[in-house]
């Protein structure tokens, strides 16, 4: 499963990159972090400049001094020297995101960094790192201003990340993915799921296609189910009134747990490319079993956090999930008959994601081989086995074999995902974006779910809990 030769970092040409909402936490806690790892390490152009945009007034060096404040950097990893010529690249643009005063501004800002510093016109990356209710704005106010027109030629691509959640339900999401569509051609357009870009959830496809050991067992004639976690100890940190309008379904089901379901039991592509990844991808959320309001009881299971509507910002009758599980199987000749269970909740006793395959047990005692893929933390494959139990007679016992990254590699060796977002986007490369049949076919999975959510009764646990006490599937 090897690939090509790609371009370098350093091989592109002059990049700005435009963090629209700059002043906010994704941008303090992530991007801009993982820009400065990506500097160090000389993986971005050797010419570069961030322009951050948002409605706070700073001047330039005010907002340096900002960003050494508030910006979330590892001081005892990087040299002083290294984060002083990174935030030398930093300049700012105030204004309201629905001016259009505003863009054209910004556009004089790009005009004049292309003019007196890189004298050429650069490349532009646009980053949308505000909440979902701005998109529409932002994304015209970027079209009447015409910053989303490239250079043209060779001279400078013009390219969008967009956060999730990419809309509320499939509708939403298919009027913002039309207004995309009206801006930008596909290849400009990079949804972002970093899970994706998590390198253990990279590895699975490795693991799978580069082992003759396991591809031949990947399928329902060997796995009885397969179990998706995504466990936190914390609870909604502050973010009750953006959690409160979307809940544990909307706000990881939809994405990141479909995404390692997908990222799971894909067929092999043609190649290896971003093309016939993400198609393989689209096609195993386009072969989920529905789940509506006939089966939904069965099928799933809701609950809240006791305690949760007195978090800020949360309606006190509030019956938004912050745990759910579902059940469900893949209409596919290969995983027909094999049960997945997908599941995620706040405020539990762990912080775990990890996939759990249960492999058929021909013996019919109970003692199924067990593969767990660790995606985070302590990032890990295992595998259960049975042996023989010294001694007199023939009793086994279990045990596993295990892969820790952490044994092999450095933990500033594997990329923040973040890291690996940037990058990509850099060169191009939508390997690790949600493509719009991905994000179609997620959508029509959750929707009728989301419709039919209040047929269920909301359970209630107790915070710290190891797993909810409820009448799981």
């Amino acid at each position: 499963m090897e690939q090509g030769t790609i371009t370098t970092p350093e091989q592109i040409s002059p990049t700005i990159f435009i963090i629209c909402g700059v002043t906010g936490d994704l941008a303090q806690r992530k991007l801009l972090p993982a820009l400065l790892s990506l500097y160090t390490k000389k993986l971005l152009p050797k010419k570069f400049k961030i322009v951050g945009f948002s409605r706070r007034e700073f001047t330039d060096a005010d907002f340096r001094l900002f960003l050494k404040e508030e910006m979330h950097i590892k001081r005892d990893v990087y040299r002083p020297e290294d984060i002083h010529h990174f935030l030398n690249n930093v300049v700012y643009q105030q204004g309201q995101f629905d001016s259009q005063v505003a863009y054209e501004n910004l556009s004089k800002r790009l005009a004049q960094i292309d003019d007196l510093e890189f004298k050429q016109c650069s490349n532009k990356l646009f980053h949308l790192s505000v909440t979902p209710s701005f998109y529409e704005t932002i994304l015209g106010q970027l079209s009447k201003s015409g910053l989303t027109i490239p250079c043209g030629g060779n001279l400078g691509w013009t390219r969008i990340l967009v956060e999730k959640p990419f809309g509320n339900d499939i509708e939403t999401a298919q009027k913002l993915d039309a207004l995309l569509g009206t801006l930008f051609k596909e290849e400009q357009i990079f949804r972002i799921d970093h899970y994706f870009a998590k390198e253990a959830l990279q590895n699975i496809l490795a693991f799978r296609f580069s082992n003759s050991l396991f591809e031949p067992l990947w399928n329902n004639q060997h796995i009885e189910c397969v179990h998706i976690q995504l466990l936190e100890k914390i609870g909604i940190e502050g973010r009750g009134n953006f959690y409160d309008s979307i809940g544990a379904l909307k706000d990881v089901g939809q994405s990141h747990i479909l995404a390692m379901l997908a990222q799971l039991v894909m067929n092999e592509p043609a190649s290896f490319d971003a093309h016939n990844i993400r198609k393989e991808r689209a096609n195993v959320l386009k072969n989920i079993r529905p789940i509506t309001s006939r089966n939904i009881c069965e099928s799933a299971v809701r609950a809240q956090y006791v305690g949760y509507t007195e978090e800020p910002g949360v309606s006190k009758s509030s019956n938004t999930e912050t745990y759910f599980q579902i059940q469900t199987n893949i209409d596919s000749k290969v995983w027909k008959g094999v049960t997945f269970y997908l599941e995620s909740g706040k405020a539990l006793s762990e912080n775990k994601t990890e996939i759990s395959i249960y492999f058929k047990d021909k013996t019919k005692q109970n003692k199924p081989n067990i593969l767990s893929l660790r995606i985070q933390p302590d990032e890990a494959i295992k595998i259960r086995f049975w042996v023989k139990k010294p001694g007199f007679g023939m009793q086994t016992e279990p045990k596993t074999l295990d892969f820790h990254y952490r044994d092999f590699h450095a933990p500033q060796s594997i990329p923040d995902a973040y890291e690996r977002v940037l990058y990509d986007a850099i060169l191009g490369d939508q390997t690790l974006f949600t493509s719009t049949d991905e994000i179609k076919y997620a959508w029509k999975f959750i929707t009728p779910i989301i419709d039919s959510w209040k047929t269920l009764p909301l359970e209630r646990y107790q915070k710290g809990s190891k797993r909810p006490n409820l009448n799981t599937l």
